[in-house]
């Protein structure tokens, strides 16, 4: 770098004050600001500091053009919203770690940097010391052979003071959070080292603890297997003195590491070979301050706006591991509540309101006076808080503003977790509901009696905008069906209602009795749509609508068609190709020429609009002749983003056509 970096710190505690210390010491930085709550920390912080720009609110802070990255040191549960802030900014991002209080908010500040295109890193300043960079390549060249079992503990006894914020809930504290991730992410990093990875997953996490009256843990082990037959044993804790080391074991000796959470001055890594009495002492220089090390590794990949000291993915998975830990032993945060203090409001802290500029479109379906967003919004996973309401705060931010739902998901969580949102954000008559019930197999009229007042329930709303028949059942004529789903209607707790994964002969045949008797038809049906072809039926009962008749009926008709599996689970993505076996139920339900004929076409379009392939066969549903409203289903923030771009492509009734292998019939 030409100049150096200009920083500025957010949060005045004791490791803002060991940052600012390091910083004074990189090659690259210098602190130019200090945001604090008040004026006076501010003014004292900058005093011990020569800090020459001195803020009494961390807003001022981000306000300032000069500052080009901060470091964020305040309490966990806080890092969600300054990071988040930061990134939309503009700023550069190094968070004390952890980098939220679960992987779900985590995934958020991640987006925001994507989004935003700055740079992000959690604060793991033992990973920017050379030692670890030693440790991965004496792993990676077999020093010790077979890496076997890899033991870390990182705990100290801090004496119970229920208004620190190591005893507070409130604060997200306890050890797993505070120190503990150390201990996940170095044993993450030498299993992947052992196997060839930059970092391994767990395949099961097991842990026992202590949970204090403050509802924290107070000090707990855990216990994770990884690929390759490796095991790790971890200890951590706020109220119990540990080693604070890390040895691993191989089938040919073991590396120690007396030092290795805040290795300072000249430090060592101690080998033991197998048959050979002394061991051998790897001797790492003095590498100069932890902290300036940190601040010069943010410089050095800057350009990247990711270090792979300690990447993105890399820190999702560790915080990924960290909430097994916790689940393991029962620790959660009022934070993570949608009863809780902060539940009101999303992670930045702002109210919710969908952002200007948006690209989501809008349409009618009859009996819901709201427009209805193109896309709808799948909620059959997320069956936590945390990630129902980051997944559903940025889809209504993207403009979505349809949710669609069902009895039988999560058992009853997915409804819950709807009606949480919905509430907590004050947002019911700016939302569209698509609910379902009436499953196989209980389809029939008294289970729609009994399950829409559950689902109500659940919602804690009055009505549902569009009601689903998730199933048909053929031995009940459709006339009991139409006739209660009237006198729902009639009753106030749905506006409009639906079939599901119902024959089109069915919804003709129940219309057409419905009309005969001035009662209300199905206003929309929401069977299979997409592109690629359903070979086989994802679930049993599930019909498609994607053949040239049902298209033509739709067309003829204007029915709405809010089709599930729109981007066909996944076809379109890069996971299917025809010698990939690995998946059996994308093989089972999609694998056929003419749907590999369908993805050559798909990528060959997609080449040539600059696009994603999943964004083109999103298109596709999305430029039909007659109303669609295709179900989306992320799991991920990304996936919500690589979605939406589908909106804005236009294509021509012939490319349409081209897509589906039409006009080569002709």
């Amino acid at each position: 770098m030409s100049q150096k970096l200009s920083w500025g710190i957010i949060g005045t505690g004791g490791i803002a004050r060991a940052f600012a210390k390091g910083l004074a010491n990189s090659k690259t930085g210098q602190l130019i600001a200090i945001g604090s709550r008040s004026q006076e920390s501010a003014e004292s912080f900058g005093e011990s500091w020569q800090v020459p720009r001195r803020y009494g609110s961390y807003e001022q802070l981000l306000a300032d053009n000069e500052v080009q990255a901060v470091y964020i040191s305040t309490p966990h549960p806080e890092h969600a919203e300054w990071a988040i802030k930061a990134a939309e900014a503009g700023k550069h991002i190094l968070c004390e770690k952890p980098l939220s209080l679960n992987a779900y908010y985590g995934m958020a500040i991640v987006e925001a940097a994507q989004r935003n295109n700055v740079f992000l890193m959690e604060a793991f300043m033992y990973r920017c010391h050379p030692q670890i960079a030693r440790l991965v390549e004496l792993v990676q060249a077999g020093a010790i052979g077979e890496v076997r079992v890899i033991e870390a503990s990182f705990a100290f006894q801090a004496g119970f003071n229920p208004e620190s914020r190591l005893f507070s809930n409130e604060l997200g504290g306890g050890g797993i959070l505070d120190v503990g991730c150390y201990c996940t992410s170095l044993a993450r990093l030498v299993a992947g080292a052992a196997t060839g990875k930059p970092f391994a997953e767990p395949t099961k996490v097991r842990a026992t603890g202590y949970v204090g009256k403050s509802n924290v843990d107070e000090y707990t082990t855990a216990s994770l297997s990884f690929p390759g037959n490796i095991v790790a044993q971890l200890l951590t804790g706020v109220s119990v003195n540990a080693d604070n080391t890390v040895c691993i074991y191989g089938s040919e000796g073991s590396i120690f590491l007396p030092n290795p959470w805040v290795p300072s001055g000249e430090t060592k890594i101690i080998v033991r070979h197998k048959g050979v009495a002394q061991a051998e002492e790897i001797i790492i220089p003095d590498a100069g301050d932890l902290y300036g090390l940190e601040a010069d590794t943010v410089a050095r990949y800057l350009a990247e706006k990711q270090s792979p000291t300690m990447s993105w993915e890399d820190t999702l998975g560790n915080l990924r591991t960290l909430d097994q830990w916790r689940s393991a032993i029962g620790v959660s945060y009022v934070a993570e509540d949608p009863h809780g203090p902060t539940s009101k409001l999303p992670l930045h802290k702002r109210p919710l309101a969908a952002r200007s500029g948006h690209h989501m479109k809008y349409g009618q379906i009859a009996g819901v006076e709201k427009p209805v967003s193109r896309l709808v919004m799948g909620a059959d996973n997320q069956v936590t808080w945390p990630h129902a309401s980051v997944m559903f705060d940025d889809f209504f931010e993207q403009g979505g503003n349809c949710i669609d739902s069902a009895y039988i998901y999560g058992d009853g969580i997915c409804e819950k977790n709807i009606g949480y949102w919905v509430k907590n954000r004050g947002i019911r008559e700016q939302v569209v509901i698509l609910d379902k019930g009436a499953h196989t197999p209980h389809c029939d009229p008294d289970s729609i009696n009994r399950q829409l007042l559950i689902s109500l329930d659940r919602l804690q709303m009055d009505y549902i905008d569009i009601y689903m028949l998730h199933r048909d059942n053929v031995e009940i004529p459709v006339g009991e069906f139409i006739t209660v789903l009237n006198e729902h209607k009639n009753a106030g707790r749905i506006r409009a209602f639906g079939a599901s994964n119902w024959s089109i002969e069915r919804v003709q045949e129940a219309n057409a009795w419905a009309a005969e008797r001035g009662l209300t038809g199905f206003g929309a049906m929401s069977n299979n749509f997409s592109l690629a072809r359903m070979v086989d039926p994802v679930w049993s009962g599930c019909i498609a609508a994607s053949d040239p008749q049902s298209r033509a009926w739709l067309k003829e008709t204007q029915m709405p068609i809010m089709p599930w599996s729109s981007q066909a689970r996944g076809f379109f993505t890069g996971r299917a190709r025809p010698d990939d076996h690995s998946d059996p139920e994308l093989v089972r339900c999609w694998y056929s020429d003419d749907n590999f004929q369908r993805l050559e076409r798909v990528n060959q379009l997609a080449r040539e609009r600059g696009v994603l392939p999943i964004s083109i066969a999103l298109a596709y549903v999305l430029n039909q002749p007659f109303p669609t409203f295709p179900l989306i289903g992320p799991r991920q923030l990304s996936e919500t983003r690589t979605s939406l771009p589908g909106l804005d492509i236009e294509l021509t009734p012939d490319e349409v056509r081209w897509l589906n292998l039409e006009l080569d019939t002709l």
